[in-house]
């Protein structure tokens, strides 16, 4: 996401709280929060595949999410 994304987004949400936007204004501001939100989550995701977990006899074990949604070693 850049950083003239990232200011319409702001710009969007200014004009919002100020004079209202139009439909076409509307689609734009949530078609970039949408794609800001997924840029996020990849990077959360990206660094939560990086984690890695060191117990007390030192074995290296990543974390993955199972099926219940809940963080297990691996």
């Amino acid at each position: 996401m850049t950083k003239e994304l990232i200011a319409r987004i702001n710009e969007l949400a200014r004009k919002q709280r100020t004079t209202g936007l139009t439909a076409a204004e509307k689609e734009e501001q949530q078609r970039l929060r949408t794609a800001y939100l997924a840029d996020i989550r990849a990077q959360v995701k990206g660094m939560l595949d990086r984690v890695e977990i060191v117990d007390v006899v030192e074995e290296e074990q990543t974390v993955r999410r199972g099926i219940s949604g809940k963080y297990k070693r691996r």
